[in-house]
């Protein structure tokens, strides 16, 4: 007749509170390796930041607004529709 009950070793408790004190570990380890490379980060101020921006945006054409820069010419312009070709193109 089998045993109502299994007796267990009290191994295996041992193992598992070990083993998530092992995964913490590794999380916390990984989690400080991110904030070191964080801080390793070049860095710059807002007011660099913003002036850089700025110059950008008065430099670069936006062909979008086109009351700031005036009318762009078909063949400029990124946003127009492009011509089908009439040759066979892969797919």
């Amino acid at each position: 007749m089998p045993a109502a009950y299994e007796i267990r070793a009290g191994g295996d408790v041992k193992n598992k509170k070990q083993s998530m004190a092992e995964l913490k570990l590794r999380r916390l380890n990984e989690l400080n390796s991110r904030l070191k490379e964080d801080l390793e980060r070049p860095r710059i101020r807002v007011s660099e930041a913003s002036m850089s921006l700025i110059q950008y945006c008065q430099n670069t054409k936006d062909f979008m607004v086109p009351s700031l820069w005036g009318s762009v010419h078909k063949n400029d312009d990124p946003y127009a529709p492009q011509q089908p070709n009439t040759c066979c193109s892969v797919m």
